[in-house]
């Protein structure tokens, strides 16, 4: 099941910055005063229950949204659903006919 892409829910997507670690390097950050503001439409992909004490849950979505999403990568965060999430893919820009241009990336849930 999908939620309807115009009345999507509200998600805040963390765009990348440069930052300088503690040594010096040059490394890509999730910047939490730099957001996009969006509203998207949520796919599961796929899910994996936890079957030992132990193990962690897996959950993955996959996310579309009609926004450009400028600064946004794999060291991107978002915050959906009242959880927060890491990028696993980095954002497809589809062109399609119609009216379906839009942009999906797909998430899974920090444990």
């Amino acid at each position: 099941m999908s939620l309807q892409r115009r009345r999507g829910q509200l998600a805040r997507i963390w765009k990348t910055k440069v930052a300088t670690d503690n040594r010096g390097n040059e490394i890509r950050v999730a910047d939490p005063n730099d957001v996009h503001e969006v509203r998207v439409w949520a796919i599961p992909q796929r899910s994996a229950r936890a079957e030992v004490p132990g193990q962690q849950q897996i959950n993955v979505i996959r996310i579309g949204t009609t926004a450009d999403l400028e600064r946004v990568d794999l060291y991107s965060r978002v915050e959906y659903g009242g959880t927060v999430w890491d990028v696993v893919t980095p954002p497809a820009y589809h062109h399609g006919t119609r009216h379906t241009r839009h942009w999906s990336l797909d998430l899974r849930e920090r444990p």
